[in-house]
């Protein structure tokens, strides 16, 4: 497992060219190639205990931030036309869903896909993480996977972010119990008309920087050329709107009619939660520039005059046409649909059941773009994909090796970063790629990189006397063992 980790960082490929990898390695492979597919079978098998134990180990090398936790999902395609057939348990009798399977993707592309949820800290250090098969109902992830983090954190109470996608009501219903929290991204397009309203209005709108009242009129109307201005041109208004919601607690109570019968009925409870509403000038002005730019190539394919062309979807440029005849194809734009569209320019919304300020909630939401980093690096640095595996649980072992080499890169830039040195994803992986030494006749090691900005922040950070240009086999020994013990 090790060597296949440190494999995917340094080299990622297949299984067989990470052991050919490994044979690099100062410390040989003691295995054959056929073991490492046989181990497949064992650590997909122990995924869950695997992450549960390397979460617990990971407090050694120093302290996890994780009273905040943040959760996505993403998918990975295969390389296959067909998807995995069902499995009948022998022992339940169980239908279980094989992992590749056909579902929705923002790509459009045809082949299976596994969806993997992702929870990591504040930090941007991995938690845990989950494989389900990609015709998967992602909101239906998330609660599963939290409750096997309540596990290994020992009922550790957190705030669960995530953005509007994995914030059902299911979900912010169950992080509203055990002393757990919740700040979600809300869709001002989806929010009730009587909410719509309150946010539409010009009261009780504050600056983000000092709680000085504004109004959505200054902020929208300010000249941006003049240096004054400056500061407001990078600042938000915003707005705290109560939106408690009548929810399903799970209970039941009897219900007494007039007759005297009774009858057990669902209760019904209040979720407590808050709204809160951001409006920014650049954010507008930004999102007007790119629908300027779909406005133009709306009308290039009005031109083009081609109704098999113009099908309408949710986010491309053909929602902003429509037919204004029913016998024959005639397009003009949507005026009505673009107005409409343009109200909602610079608005922003997340909700919540914290009573923190809003500055400090929105600076937790804020955070997430790390979790779409952690899928970057996965993807591109560590080339998850293409996955030449066919069995579920290899598959899941896959995405272990994967996800672990993504722990181990995170606690590492962590520890640079608490050095007060930050390196790029690109520039710290390479600079690991490049530490290669030469074995000259059995007497000493040469090594073939030169030093580096990255080279002397990792030998700051971890002193491993790994910036030199030659070394004695017992002082690389001596490295090995530090690494062992």
């Amino acid at each position: 497992l090790s060597d296949l980790i440190y494999a995917r960082i340094l080299e990622p490929a297949s299984k067989r060219s990470s052991y050919k990898t490994a044979s690099e390695f100062l410390e040989k492979p003691s295995y054959q190639l056929h073991d490492i597919y046989r181990a497949l079978d064992v650590l997909g098998n122990e995924c869950d205990f695997i992450q549960s134990e390397v979460y617990k180990n990971s407090h050694l090398l120093g302290k996890r931030n994780d009273a905040i936790l943040y959760y996505d999902c993403t998918n990975y395609f295969f390389e296959t036309e067909k998807p995995d057939e069902e499995i009948v348990d022998e022992v339940t009798g169980e239908i279980i869903l094989g992992p590749r399977q056909f579902g929705i993707s923002k790509e459009n592309k045809t082949s299976p896909i596994v969806e993997m949820g992702l929870i990591m800290d504040r930090r941007g250090i991995p938690i845990s993480m989950c494989i389900h098969p990609g015709n998967t109902n992602e909101q239906l992830t998330a609660v599963p996977l939290e409750k096997e983090v309540i596990k290994m954190t020992g009922n550790k109470k957190f705030i669960y972010c995530a953005d509007a996608g994995l914030g059902s009501y299911n979900i912010r219903k169950f992080n509203d119990m055990g002393g757990r929290a919740y700040i979600v991204t809300q869709s001002v397009k989806k929010l009730g008309q009587e909410i719509k309203d309150i946010v539409f209005n010009d009261s009780n709108y504050r600056l983000l920087s000092n709680d000085d009242a504004i109004t959505l009129k200054e902020m929208r109307t300010f000249n941006k050329k003049d240096a004054n201005n400056l500061s407001l041109y990078n600042d938000f208004a915003y707005k705290v709107i109560p939106a408690n919601t009548a929810m399903d607690t799970g209970l039941y109570e009897e219900k007494v009619y007039k007759n005297g019968r009774t009858k057990k009925v669902k209760a019904k409870g209040t979720l407590h939660q808050y709204i809160i509403v951001t409006f920014s000038r650049k954010m507008m002005e930004y999102q007007r520039t790119i629908r300027e730019r779909q406005l133009e190539r709306a009308k290039k394919l009005l031109r083009l005059k081609d109704p098999e062309k113009i099908k309408k979807g949710p986010n491309d440029i053909r929602r902003f046409l429509k037919n204004t005849s029913s016998d024959t194809a005639n397009y003009v734009l949507d005026m009505d649909k673009i107005h409409e569209e343009e109200k909602y320019d610079g608005f922003y919304a997340v909700a919540t059941n914290l009573d923190d300020s809003a500055k400090d909630i929105l600076a937790v939401a804020q955070n997430r773009y790390k979790i779409e980093d952690c899928f970057r690096i996965m993807k591109t640095n560590f080339d998850a994909r293409p996955v030449f595996l066919r069995k579920p649980e290899r598959i899941r072992a896959h995405f272990l090796i994967c996800y672990t080499a993504l722990l181990i890169y995170r606690l590492m830039e962590c520890k640079l970063d608490d050095n007060l040195t930050h390196v790029t994803t690109s520039n710290l992986i390479k600079t690991l790629r490049n530490m290669n030494v030469v074995n000259m006749d059995d007497m000493y090691y040469k090594s073939i990189y030169s030093g580096s900005q990255a080279l002397d922040a990792l030998e700051r950070c971890f002193e491993l006397q790994l910036n030199r240009k030659y070394y004695r086999p017992s002082d690389l020994n001596k490295i090995v063992k530090k690494f062992s013990k």
